[in-house]
């Protein structure tokens, strides 16, 4: 594979098996010449499993400004240069932002080394609407926390957040109050040994003992609506009321304006009352 210079290249690293990585990823990290990761312990246990051994600087949201122009001199003076995570896709509730930014604005090119993601693979086993809404991690307040699920929770998508382990309990009391009709996966350690997933109503979920220090993905499902109870004797009713009036198919339209059924239900309802009619 051919790698360009002055390009910032976006890899994405395994979220926990660190056998998921793809070839290519591995191929531009043997490249680089820099590498910018969260935390250099973390990183290097991924390098050395793999025999990289490259230059890597500290880059996290504690020193992303101040590192800025000091990682845009290397780009310009041709060094090839990576940003991954501490694991999985960088960028998606980890930073990098500022720079990716930086690099827009100064037309560097953005190359995305495409891989695991936590999002995608909790989202691959929930079994919910794939039409979903990411937010990640919420602030720790609960009043800010309040104001951003009253907004949130109006909208009927699938959405998925980060939970700190130790405070889930703090959070699902709070989602209870928020998602009463949907069902809720809570995916821990994905893809190691002790990968675990947890489902169940919302409402229904009681409090879970989880001892892990890490965050959890948390996915609540779209919002569950119970079916309507089909009234034959309302739909009668009202079919003889309107078919004095009105034609079949606008006595149907009229119905179903009011009533969430069917359109053959009341199709066959509204005929069989104008043939009796008749």
């Amino acid at each position: 594979m051919h790698i360009s210079k002055n390009i910032l290249y976006i890899v994405s690293t395994p979220i926990g098996n660190l056998d998921d990585i793809t070839l290519r990823a591995i191929d531009v990290l043997k490249k680089s010449d820099i590498i910018l990761c969260e935390d250099t312990r973390r990183s290097l246990k991924l390098l050395n499993h793999f025999k990289i051994k490259k230059k890597l600087i500290s880059y996290h949201k504690f020193n992303e400004k101040k590192q800025i122009e000091r990682i845009l001199k290397h780009i310009n003076e041709g060094k090839i240069l990576s940003l991954i995570s501490d694991a999985g896709t960088p960028l998606l509730s980890d930073p990098g932002k500022i720079l990716i930014n930086e690099c827009i604005k100064r037309d560097i090119k953005l190359i995305p080394i495409p891989g695991v993601s936590s999002i995608t693979t909790a989202m691959s086993i929930s079994g919910f609407n794939d039409q979903f809404l990411f937010y990640g991690f919420l602030p720790k307040k609960e009043n800010e926390i309040n104001k951003i699920l009253l907004n949130l929770s109006s909208y009927e998508f699938t959405q998925i957040f980060f939970i700190p382990a130790v405070k889930l309990n703090f959070y699902l009391e709070i989602f209870k109050r928020h998602y009463k009709n949907r069902k809720i996966l809570i995916a821990k350690e994905m893809t190691k040994i002790h990968e675990a997933f947890y489902r169940e109503d919302i409402i229904k979920l009681s409090k879970l003992k989880i001892t892990d220090k890490g965050e959890l993905t948390v996915i609540l499902s779209e919002e569950i609506k119970k079916k309507e109870q089909f009234n034959e004797n309302k739909i009668i009713n009202k079919a003889k009321i309107f078919l004095k009036r009105y034609s079949l198919k606008d006595t149907v339209d009229l119905i179903l304006e009011t009533e969430k059924i069917s359109r053959k239900k009341v199709y066959k309802i509204c005929l069989r009352i104008k043939n009796e009619k008749n």
